[in-house]
């Protein structure tokens, strides 16, 4: 109340030093109540007094809603990002133990409740509570095999991971969800299955993959090819893993096709020049999708491994093509490199014969015998010799 003061006396003192005005007009009212620089002060009627009391009132309410509303505006900015606290977890044999030893004695306590009614009254809630203590104290008991572990949430709350492997006890409210640390891998191209169960609960089928299927995209030339990987991945981050996408898994497999897509249509499926192509530079190109997969995948707590091409082809409505275009590349090589070589024997064998006097040739002869050495030396088939027998 008394810090409520000030601010009625300043209504009062307004109410009462206003310009001349039968209803108090309150946006002609002087902040200060000075009576000289706005003329005759009058006494304004009660009804005034209120007015301007819930006009402030109006005002107050509208600066402090936009002060909450810039408030929850700045919380919208703020992405929420879960980071993996890992805690410890007591070994399972002793919480086993007490759980067992507490769920016995509560029928003992009922036993010696009825033998001795006089402290039933004590003895029955007492083994009741034994009971549920024990029974309850089961839930919080867990088995964890090596490179698994636990998520750990109470009521909806992350409150950690435990990574320990072996026999654990936790709180048994919590809710434990399992996240495997094993490395996985998988081909793109291909879905996975989940398990389906009958009526009953029964697995009828279990969970599997379906075959690959390359994916067909255009190299950068514009051709169209057929492009598959195998990716090696592991989880590094459980609670990124379940709480920053849906499905981690279905989310790995479908940006690692994505990511591999990307690439395929960077990179020209072959290249006559130093450029890299997708054929010629397997190494450099495996490390530049493994490191296109693990940008997308750092929000989902997954380590990329490895990333390897497993299938690379032209596209079947131009293999034909392209197979003739590589075997007349491969025909052409291979004819450079026996010219080359061809002249290269026509020049020894000239400059044998003129070093060691051998026999004079005059030009006619050294195109002759040029001419002769080529067609001998760079021809498909085996060459048959003509003697000539006359001068």
């Amino acid at each position: 109340m008394v810090s409520r003061l000030p601010e009625w006396w300043s209504f009062v003192k307004k109410a009462t030093m206003c310009r001349a005005s039968p209803w108090g007009d309150w946006s002609l009212c002087d902040r200060r109540g000075d009576e000289r620089d706005h003329g005759e002060a009058v006494f304004a009627p009660p009804s005034a007094f209120f007015g301007y009391w819930a006009d402030n009132q109006k005002r107050n309410a509208r600066s402090v809603n936009h002060e909450d509303q810039s408030v929850i505006d700045a919380n919208n900015q703020q992405e929420i990002h879960h980071r993996e606290k890992v805690v410890s977890a007591l070994p399972g044999w002793g919480p086993l133990g007490i759980s067992i030893l507490s769920m016995i004695s509560a029928p003992a306590m009922i036993v010696a409740a009825a033998m001795d009614e006089s402290r039933a009254i004590f003895l029955i809630p007492i083994g009741i509570f034994l009971f549920l203590f024990g029974l309850i104290g089961l839930f919080g008991l867990m088995a964890i095999a090596p490179n698994n572990s636990r998520v750990l949430l109470l009521f909806g709350q992350y409150k950690g991971t435990v990574k320990q492997s072996g026999f654990r006890w936790v709180n048994p409210f919590y809710s434990k969800k399992k996240v495997s640390l094993r490395i996985r891998n998988f081909e793109t191209g291909s879905s996975t299955k989940p398990e389906t169960k009958n009526k009953e609960g029964v697995v009828t089928q279990p969970k599997s993959r379906t075959a690959s299927k390359p994916s067909k995209v255009n190299d950068r030339d514009g051709n169209p090819i057929e492009i598959s990987a195998v990716v090696v991945w592991k989880v590094v981050d459980t609670a990124e893993a379940l709480f920053e996408v849906d499905d981690f898994e279905n989310f790995v497999e479908v940006q690692s096709e994505a990511a591999l897509r990307s690439l395929a249509t960077r990179y020209p499926y072959d290249s006559r020049d130093d450029e890299q192509s997708l054929r010629g530079s397997t190494d450099e190109i495996c490390d530049r999708l493994r490191d296109d997969i693990q940008d997308r995948l750092d929000k989902a707590g997954v380590k990329v491994l490895e990333a390897r091409i497993s299938h690379l082809a032209y596209a079947p409505e131009i293999a034909a093509a392209m197979l003739q275009r590589q075997q007349a590349s491969a025909v052409v090589a291979a004819r450079t490199k026996i010219v080359d070589g061809a002249v290269g024997m026509v020049d020894m064998a000239l400059e044998h014969l003129k070093r060691d006097n051998i026999v004079e040739l005059d030009a006619t002869q050294r195109a002759t015998l040029v001419s002769n050495l080529l067609v001998v030396l760079c021809s498909d088939r085996h060459t048959q010799p003509v003697v000539q027998t006359g001068a």
